[in-house]
């Protein structure tokens, strides 16, 4: 059996129709912040969406760094595992490192239009075989040790991010 490291991404998207208590968070405060950073760039108030000020307003291509931080403060609550992944025994396992934060749309003067994203990096994982549409997976473990194995779902925005297939000895 061939083993591969493979990084996985998961997707989150967040937006008005969000439930989760996290996720209605994240959506409020990145709101509140986008809003609060584009006085940087939009003073007079001439421009209303996000899409408007990248094109039209220099520099608002920070942004998404600049409200970044907000949902940078909430990633300690999820402990280091990706939300919304468990293998398929219910089970969050996903562990992350990694993420990158977007907007996806806003509008500074209708809350219910604003949409972020977060991408979430996986650590390094085995990937030893694919059954059906379930990925097998460990985490590293020394030679000779037990490998504790995971069944994951491929599953809207989750996806292999890279691959790397060790070269031969």
């Amino acid at each position: 059996m061939t083993e591969r490291i493979i990084t996985l991404c998961y997707r989150k998207i967040i937006d008005a129709t969000s439930t989760r208590p996290w996720d209605k968070l994240v959506f409020e405060d990145t709101y509140a912040e986008l809003r609060l950073q584009a006085q940087l760039y939009n003073p007079e108030r001439r421009f209303r969406t996000y899409a408007e000020l990248l094109h039209h307003a220099s520099g608002a291509g920070q942004l998404p760094f600049l409200v970044s931080g907000v949902a940078r403060g909430y990633l300690p609550q999820l402990q280091g595992l990706v939300p919304d992944v468990v293998d398929n025994l219910g089970r969050h396992f996903l562990k992350f490192s990694r993420f990158q934060f977007e907007i996806i749309n806003s509008d500074l003067l209708d809350k219910s239009r604003h949409q972020v994203a977060i991408n979430f990096y996986s650590d390094p994982l085995t990937w030893h075989t694919t059954i059906e549409n379930l990925l097998l997976v460990s985490e590293a473990a020394a030679e000779g040790e037990e490998v504790l194995t995971h069944l994951v779902q491929l599953q809207p925005f989750l996806s292999v991010y890279s691959l790397h297939k060790p070269s031969a000895l």
